[in-house]
């Protein structure tokens, strides 16, 4: 019996129990009632008008999936294989900071869940919790690491070193964000929580941050909160300073962010291992185009060179299915596992992952293909 079939059995014989909404809608309205509205629209509000956002979803509806019947797809094999170690499942967690606005644990939780449910996280630069103590909560799970690339280069250089030493299998640089974007619901709500010395956890924790500081943060937070503001982003970088990066570790880097053809033929050309086909989930350029609907550019200008994977809208097991199809080797979610995270902690993002899981599970077999192998365009059709 497969993972799908498995929850759906426990869950109808009431083996196991719904603590949190089932579908991402009611997931999202539960987290809006339970949480204050400046860590909740922090989470879910995107970059000005949300256009981006809200097209990131929409725009999965232009593609169909044509199911194939009468195909023998009893078991199904969800595993994958990237930089050499094999993964069960096709999704990671997306790095997402400040986790602990939305329930105290924050990323060590996530933490947690992720290495329990054996699903990759990518810890953010911008949590609370340093790497450090995020990578002490996974045990032997594989994990990744997100870098937003600082200004200070010694810092970058320093945070990808403990990185590796910290037992990180990839690192990831997010380059979409070279400064925060306008987003209308934080300005409204004048709320940045780095300002309150919430997501700054790895920079207080850098032995070349702290170096910085004339007293240590626990004298003056104030102090180190405001060296945060001046070192953090880089809108100077360039794609020769990818080569800096580079000499800092052995670990593969991948290149969150990319939506152009053009710039996924540089991250080739300039020694990336991968690319993340994104938007940061509407939350930098409003109006820009859908991750879903830049993928298959992104895919066939690398041609299979290095793996490209895609995050920005997944939603559900349909979702997840359409990426792959279109060439993401995997895929990364994001606000779902914030609000279970919100609602129940741990548990509450193990069950997120379980229902994506088992609706993906589900989904494949009922498109008619039995491993993630099997998926391609041929199984799409495009509805504009």
């Amino acid at each position: 019996m497969s993972f799908g079939n498995q929850v759906q059995q426990k869950v109808y014989q009431q083996f196991e129990k719904n603590i949190i909404p089932v579908s991402y809608e009611d997931l999202e309205k539960k987290a809006k009632e339970q949480l204050s509205a400046k860590p909740y629209y922090y989470v879910a509000a995107s970059a000005g008008g949300e256009v981006t956002a809200k097209e990131n979803n929409l725009a999965f509806n232009k593609w169909k999936i044509v199911p194939r019947v009468l195909c023998d797809t009893s078991s199904r094999e969800l595993t994958i294989e990237l930089y050499g170690k094999k993964l069960n499942y096709p999704i990671l967690l997306a790095p997402v900071g400040v986790q602990s606005i939305v329930h105290p644990d924050g990323e060590l939780a996530a933490a947690r869940a992720a290495a329990s449910m054996e699903i990759p996280l990518i810890a953010s630069t911008a949590s609370t919790y340093s790497l450090e103590k995020i990578s002490a909560e996974m045990g032997d799970s594989p994990r990744w690491y997100q870098l937003y690339w600082s200004n200070d280069r010694e810092i970058a250089a320093s945070m990808v070193n403990r990185a590796e030493n910290a037992g990180y299998d990839a690192i990831v640089i997010t380059v979409d964000t070279p400064m925060m974007s306008w987003r209308e619901k934080d300005i409204e709500h004048a709320y940045l929580p780095f300002l309150e010395a919430k997501g700054i956890g790895n920079y207080l924790e850098d032995p070349v941050f702290l170096s910085r500081l004339e007293v240590s943060p626990q004298e003056d937070m104030q102090s180190a909160v405001m060296l945060w503001s001046k070192v953090f982003g880089n809108p100077a970088l360039t794609w020769v300073d990818l080569e800096f990066i580079k000499q800092q570790t052995k670990l593969p880097i991948l290149l969150k962010g990319i939506l152009h053809p053009e710039d996924a033929r540089l991250a080739v050309e300039h020694g990336a291992d991968g690319i993340i086909v994104s938007n940061h989930g509407g939350r930098q350029v409003d109006g820009a185009i859908a991750a879903i609907d830049a993928l298959p550019g992104v895919v066939d200008e690398v041609q299979g060179k290095i793996p490209v994977l895609m995050d920005s809208g997944i939603r559900r097991g349909s979702d997840i299915i359409k990426a792959l199809c279109l060439g993401a080797k995997a895929v990364l979610v994001g606000r779902p596992y914030m609000y279970g995270l919100a609602l129940a902690g741990e548990d509450g993002v193990k069950q997120v992952l379980r229902n994506l899981l088992a609706d993906f599970d589900l989904t494949l077999a009922l498109s008619g293909k039995k491993s993630v192998s099997e998926l391609n365009r041929d199984l799409l059709k495009r509805l504009d």
